[in-house]
């Protein structure tokens, strides 16, 4: 019985602690979209031992990323920020994203005539 209620507790707390991150997740979502645009959109993608990306794009376009420490703490963060979430990072939402001078001499940098690799 004993181990029950201490696997009980240990539940609770795993909970507590996803809530916790949860809601810090949410603020960071909030203070993204407040600072671009007033809102954002974004896109979950695993990344490994159990983190995932998310990809925010804000409504002028400006983008960044914040890394969750699950897939059910990124999915509650979001409806907690009121951030829609979309299955793939292509289309309308990758239509949204605002590149500039940075973004496009790193593309083109890595491409064509850049400083080699090796």
């Amino acid at each position: 019985m004993r181990l029950m209620a201490d696997t009980k507790q240990a539940d609770e707390q795993l909970d507590k602690r996803s809530e916790k991150q949860a809601a810090r997740l949410a603020r960071e979502m909030r203070n993204f979209a407040g600072s671009h645009g007033g809102s954002a959109e974004g896109q979950l993608a695993h990344i490994g031992r159990g983190r995932v990306r998310v990809a925010l794009v804000g409504g002028n376009g400006e983008w960044g990323n914040l890394v969750a420490p699950s897939q059910a703490a990124a999915r509650k963060a979001a409806e907690l920020a009121g951030v829609t979430l979309h299955d793939d990072f292509d289309g309308d939402l990758a239509a949204k994203v605002r590149t500039g001078p940075y973004e496009w001499s790193r593309m083109a940098g890595i491409q064509v005539g850049g400083p080699s690799n090796g």
